[in-house]
């Protein structure tokens, strides 16, 4: 499955472990967003981790999960570098 990671993290150090961690799941593609491709499992697994670095009263992570067919469906305006396969548009 495809799942976009958005996160808006109060503390500076927490932040950055999020950072860090995400960064073993997908590819960061803004500053608190990333995207990645994992299985259910590994999408489980992840959700748990993240469960662990943050404050749930203040931080929140938003888990945006895209059908394979709807990659086909995201545009993307302005700079950027698109994966060979990935089913993007740049304009």
């Amino acid at each position: 499955m495809y799942v976009m990671v958005s996160y808006d993290i109060v503390d500076n150090r927490v932040r950055n472990r999020v950072l860090r961690f995400l960064k073993n799941y997908g590819e960061r593609v803004q500053l608190s967003v990333f995207e990645c491709d994992l299985d259910d499992k590994m999408y489980q697994k992840m959700k748990k981790g993240l469960e662990k670095l943050i404050d749930r009263r203040e931080d929140r992570v938003r888990y945006y999960r895209l059908c394979r067919s709807c990659l086909d469906r995201v545009v993307i305006s302005g700079w950027g570098e698109i994966r060979e396969n990935e089913g993007f548009e740049v304009i």
